[in-house]
């Protein structure tokens, strides 16, 4: 009876002894683990708030490129939401009668600029588009304006959207969309005309 009281005893000091070390280490265990996942956040909240520091901004890359490409100092680049229209199209192949990403031509592009970056509503071919301008002299162009060339024949067959420094955006046949200079000689011996968008 003694050694069945001792036993039962003894099972119970056990059975207390391993709670209170089992408790003990799951409070430990518990402890740690909330300790590591707080310090993984900060270090998380701490790394991600630092690559966003070092990190360009898409801003400040567009400023970058356009600037690079305009040959103007990055300030001068003002209008994002220009830049980044042409930046979206720029390489977009030339398709006569095309509207979209996968070609364009110069009317449509030029249409699709205007909408976007300027909410005006312009539509038909260069000729066309020319019609409902007010003629610029090529010196006193400035960003947004119209430029118009004659180049099949002695008819406005092209057109592009003025930018800054004698630069301007067109859809290419050769190139698709891209940025040329007025100066450069196949342009310069084409020209027509600036003209500003009259709604």
């Amino acid at each position: 009876m003694d050694i069945q009281v001792d036993v039962i005893r003894f099972n119970l000091q056990l059975s207390r002894f391993i709670f209170q070390n089992y408790y003990s280490s799951f409070r430990f265990l518990l402890v740690l683990l909330l300790t590591i996942s707080i310090t993984s956040c900060r270090t998380h909240k701490e790394t991600t708030k630092n690559s966003e520091k070092d990190k360009p901004t898409n801003s400040t890359k567009i400023k970058t490129i356009y600037a690079q490409l305009l040959n103007v100092d990055e300030k001068k680049i003002e209008n994002l939401k220009l830049f980044t229209f042409i930046d979206n199209w720029y390489g977009v192949p030339y398709k006569y009668g095309g509207k979209s990403k996968d070609g364009v031509d110069c009317s449509a592009f030029t249409t699709a600029l205007l909408a976007f970056v300027y909410n005006k509503t312009i539509e038909g071919t260069a000729a066309s588009i020319f019609y409902q301008c007010k003629p610029v002299p090529k010196v006193k162009l400035t960003e947004g304006d119209l430029v118009f060339f004659k180049i099949e024949n002695d008819n406005i067959s092209h057109v592009g959207v003025y930018l800054q420094n004698n630069k301007f955006v067109h859809a290419s046949t050769k190139k698709g969309v891209i940025i040329d200079d007025l100066d450069e000689p196949y342009y310069k011996k084409y020209f027509f005309k600036g003209g500003k968008f009259m709604p």
